[in-house]
């Protein structure tokens, strides 16, 4: 895969947040010539000690995916570029809906329309998420299953993705849409517990507090680490036969809410777990269990996760021990 990303121009929305810096991080080693866009924008994730090690290496803009003319400059060189720029928190999405729907929507045109007039060519890797599916109806989830958000944040990315397939049909653009299902690992946010609750349950249980579930723990979830999530979305941006389709980012085998917990202490060797009662409007959002079938993406690019959720919570613990200070 080195020889698809040596020397080719990479831009990356987004890309002091979680994902995105991880991304960078591997494309850097690969030899590619990258930038970044990000805002910066407040308990968003984006964190300059993220590209810790590479900052020299790379091109960083600070600057919104919301401004046309600055977009436009940025893409029009580029080969591929990973649009991961977001509001993240389908919680906050509830109390924001205006400034989700402006940046969630309005952002996501804004690069596939700037794209269209000044880089037809480039292919766009957009990042979902399992939020657009709503309640979940079978498992393992395909790519097929039907889509009722029942938060704004999932009705503005099921949106974003509509964009991305209309820019396909309609003007050729080369864009693909993934979606995520739980992510977690190294370079992710850990101060609150709006994204994920892995990091946050990790930050708990180092600092000797109470992990809180909500029920009785027994709600399956298909967590992903950030090692397998980058390398899904190199191996489907070179993939010819994934332009113009929506693939499945998880590790494909789900497990119990209280297992995770218990894993996690059992990685740090502190803190305890309470369940307590859902919270209104947490419970009226809650999509169920949920598992993703990955063989769409098993089949078109050969992409199989392999990091097992103790090992990654375990790389985690290690990383925020040794970088506490820069992500507390």
């Amino acid at each position: 895969m080195e020889n698809n990303y040596s020397g080719k121009k990479i831009l990356i929305t987004g890309g002091l947040g979680f994902i995105g810096s991880n991304i960078a991080h591997r494309l850097v080693e690969m030899g590619a010539e990258v930038t970044i866009l990000d805002a910066l924008l407040p308990i968003y994730g984006g964190n300059k000690y993220n590209i810790n090690g590479i900052e020299k290496k790379i091109q960083l803009v600070i600057g919104d995916l919301r401004d046309f003319r600055l977009v436009e400059k940025l893409v029009e060189d580029k080969d591929i570029i990973f649009n991961l720029a977001a509001q993240v928190s389908y919680i906050d999405s509830i109390n924001i809906p205006f400034e989700d729907l402006d940046i969630n929507c309005k952002g996501h045109l804004i690069v596939l329309d700037a794209c269209r007039h000044k880089n037809p060519k480039a292919i766009i890797v957009f990042s979902s998420s399992r939020m657009v599916l709503g309640k979940i109806v079978k498992t393992p989830v395909t790519e097929k299953h039907p889509t009722e958000p029942l938060s704004i944040y999932g009705i503005h990315k099921l949106t974003a993705e509509k964009y991305y397939l209309a820019y396909n049909k309609t003007y050729g653009l080369k864009t693909i849409v993934l979606r995520i299902t739980n992510p977690y690992g190294l370079r992710q946010q850990m101060k609150h517990n709006k994204y994920s609750l892995i990091g946050w349950f990790l930050r708990q249980a180092m600092e000797n507090k109470t992990i809180k579930i909500f029920g009785d723990g027994s709600q399956l979830r298909d967590y992903i680490y950030i090692d397998d999530i980058v390398e899904g979305f190199l191996k489907a941006a070179i993939c010819d036969k994934a332009i113009g389709r929506i693939y499945n980012i998880g590790y494909g085998r789900s497990v119990k809410f209280s297992e995770m917990a218990k894993t996690v202490i059992d990685v740090v060797k502190k803190g305890k777990i309470e369940y307590i009662p859902w919270p209104k409007n947490y419970e009226k959002i809650e999509t169920g269990s949920f598992e993703m079938s990955l063989k769409q993406a098993r089949s078109d690019f050969n992409w199989i996760p392999k990091t097992k959720l103790k090992s990654g919570i375990q790389d985690m613990y290690e990383y925020y021990k040794k970088y506490k200070k820069y992500y507390w």
